[in-house]
């Protein structure tokens, strides 16, 4: 029997999305036509609409959807903005259906970025620190929504770069993975 991903996006969008106080119809109306399941390995596709986050390459994930939808909502991407996507291919299809232009950062060293300035930067990974690599190429009034994370859980942010610098804040709890080579650095503690 083949699944019915179509449906299955329709019940992620009313059941994970719309719950989780994301009103925005241009946001709604773009996660329903992006296909999840074609960004998963074969074996993978099942989960694509699960209530959880699902490899698509070692080590790398697609952000719960409920997660990506409320950062994407946070962030106000506008039809016609340059953004920058980080090991995030769901949140950079769901940008494109929007009408931004994206540009697409995976591989090796997420720190290499090229192009800017970007007026809305998003990962569907954690870090426990935003390297400045990122916030550097924010364009002014630029946006940055990411999950930083030293513990089990950690904090979706977001940042603003003003005429004095960036400034962040806390937005929500999101249990996203983090990144290869993201992680808390080791010390010593009481």
């Amino acid at each position: 029997m083949a699944a019915d991903f179509a449906a299955a996006r329709e019940n992620m969008v009313e059941s994970q999305v719309r719950t989780a106080d994301v009103t925005d119809l241009t946001i709604t109306d773009a996660i329903r036509h992006v296909a999840r399941e074609t960004l998963l390995p074969a074996g993978k596709a099942a989960g694509a609409y699960a209530d959880t986050e699902v490899e698509y390459a070692p080590g790398l994930y697609l952000m719960r959807p409920r997660d990506v939808a409320k950062l994407l909502q946070t962030l106000g991407p506008k039809a016609g903005e340059r953004a920058l996507a980080i090991a995030a291919p769901y949140a950079a299809a769901v940008l494109e259906a929007m009408g931004l232009t994206v540009t697409r950062l995976d591989g090796e060293d997420l720190t290499a970025v090229s192009g800017g300035p970007y007026d809305l930067i998003i990962s569907e990974g954690a870090v426990s620190t935003v390297p400045e690599a990122w916030t550097g190429v924010l364009a002014l009034h630029g946006r940055l929504g990411i999950v930083e994370r030293t513990g089990p859980v950690g904090r979706a942010m977001t940042y603003v770069r003003s005429e004095d610098g960036v400034g962040g804040r806390s937005v929500f709890d999101s249990a996203a993975p983090l990144l290869p080579g993201f992680a808390p650095k080791a010390a010593f503690a009481f």
